[in-house]
This record gives structure tokens, C-alpha cells and sequence, in this order.
């Protein structure tokens, strides 16, 4: 379980001591505790796997952008700081499909789902996470859906 993953990193990189690696996988289960309650909150279990992928991908475009500002406001060591937090999340990932398999799984669920135009992106969006959560970019995909349906 991917819970177990991070712990047993957490354990590691405690005994290796590498403060980057121990702080970034204490947020990571932070959040996943934030969550937990959260869903607990509204009467449902802990988070499944293929949540926390949901979670962990957030929190590295919050990075991401974080980065970004950081790169703008002349601070490359702390932009830095920010990108290897990415490097560390992204490890607990599955492997990210690219462009032309993003392109035939869009192909794929535009047959599945029957869409003719722009008012069916919703539809074929939902498909897409139902499929490849985790392993697609959404917003790319979400880009190239609308290109697609015009």
C-alpha cells in the first residue's frame, strides 16, 4: 500500500539523514492524514491508493507553481528547494503516459463515450480520469480534448 511505501521511506531517509527527503515525505503524510479526516468527516473510510495519487499530484502543482513564483521573484534557491520536493513526490506516481498515448487514449474515449463537439468534453474528461488517474496529466489532456472536439 502506498501508505507503507512512504512510512518505510520515511524511515530511511530518517536513518540516512536526508532533512529534504524526511521533510517532503512528513507533508506528504500530512496530507494524507488531512484527507483521511476530511473523508471521515463526511461519513466515508481512509483514502484509497488511487486518491492519494489525486492528493500527491496537487500537491506537486502547488510546488510547481510555487517554483514558478520563486523563479520570478530572483530566489533560484528556494525555486530549487521546491523542484526537488517534485523529484521526491513524483516517485510516488506510476509512470506518466506520453503525448501520443495521451492521444489514443483521448481517441478511445471520444469512441466510448459517442462525443461530437465541444459540449461533450465533460463527458470524455470524466472518462479519462476514470481510466488514467495518476498516470495523465489533466490539464494537458483537458487541452487536448478541447482541440480534438472542435
Amino acid at each position: 500500500m502506498l501508505r507503507d511505501d512512504i512510512n518505510n521511506a520515511l524511515k530511511d531517509a530518517m536513518k540516512a539523514k536526508q532533512v529534504r527527503r524526511v521533510s517532503t515525505l512528513r507533508l506528504m503524510n500530512a496530507a494524507i492524514k488531512d484527507k483521511d479526516i476530511e473523508a471521515r468527516g463526511a461519513g466515508k473510510g481512509p483514502l484509497s491508493d488511487e486518491e492519494l495519487l489525486g492528493v500527491f499530484q496537487k500537491m506537486i502543482k502547488q510546488r510547481q507553481e510555487s517554483a514558478d513564483l520563486y523563479d520570478k521573484g530572483g530566489r533560484p534557491e528556494l525555486a530549487a528547494g521546491e523542484r526537488e520536493e517534485i523529484v521526491i513526490v513524483t516517485a510516488y506516481l506510476p509512470k506518466q503516459m506520453s503525448d501520443d498515448e495521451i492521444k489514443a487514449a483521448i481517441e478511445a474515449a471520444v469512441k466510448d463515450t459517442g462525443a461530437a463537439g465541444i459540449k461533450d468534453m465533460g463527458k470524455v474528461i470524466g472518462a479519462l480520469k476514470g481510466k488514467f488517474a495518476g498516470q495523465m496529466d489533466m490539464a494537458k489532456a483537458s487541452g487536448m480534448v478541447k482541440a480534438r472536439l472542435q
